[in-house]
């Protein structure tokens, strides 16, 4: 059976964008880059809705310009070398601008079990909204937080409201920056 992981970076207050949908305060330090590659080495598949893939396509083009950040290139071939699933109903198929992508237009819980559970490697689930029914359901197996240090005061909840988990923590480190990275899986 996959592991069906949730990967968000948040606010202190719980938010992945502010109440103007931006998430310009999350900026990760090399420090951070780095340990995300690290973490993101057993991923096998990317599932994103349409505004985190919107997002994160930037990757498949990366340009590292004349002075590369190591970090970023290495993040840009771990992108670009897994399948991605995009669950939107509304992106048009000529949206899709990256290689080893596909639409699913209506991505249910048993399709999003079948797509972990026949994964080379670990299903990391990304962006609040396509995992809020997952995290509702008891779907998902392994969450990866980062907690940047400012309080933004609404926006997108990294979290669903009404959702109830108890959950283990297994792994937790700080950063230079005041990011901490806690990792939990179900009780």
């Amino acid at each position: 059976m996959g592991t069906l992981s949730y990967f968000a970076s948040m606010s202190a207050d719980g938010y992945t964008v502010d109440a103007e949908g931006k998430f310009d305060w999350m900026v990760p330090t090399d420090e951070v880059l780095a340990f995300i590659n690290e973490i993101e080495t057993d991923v096998a598949v990317y599932v994103h809705g349409r505004r985190m893939y919107e997002t994160m396509v930037y990757w498949e083009t990366h340009d590292p310009g004349p002075d590369p950040n190591p970090h970023m290139a290495r993040y840009a071939k771990i992108w670009q070398g897994v399948d991605k699933v995009v669950a939107s109903s509304s992106l048009p198929e000529e949206a899709i601008t990256s290689a080893r992508t596909r639409i699913v237009r209506d991505l249910q819980l048993g399709e999003l079990r079948r797509i972990a559970n026949c994964a080379p490697g670990v299903v990391s689930v990304g962006g609040p909204t396509v995992a809020a029914e997952p995290i509702r359901h008891g779907l998902v197996d392994d969450f990866r937080l980062f907690v940047y240090p400012e309080v933004v005061g609404g926006g997108l909840p990294a979290l669903p409201p009404g959702a109830r988990l108890s959950l283990r923590l297994v792994d937790t480190l700080t950063f230079a920056n005041g990011s901490v990275y806690l990792r939990y899986v179900p009780r």
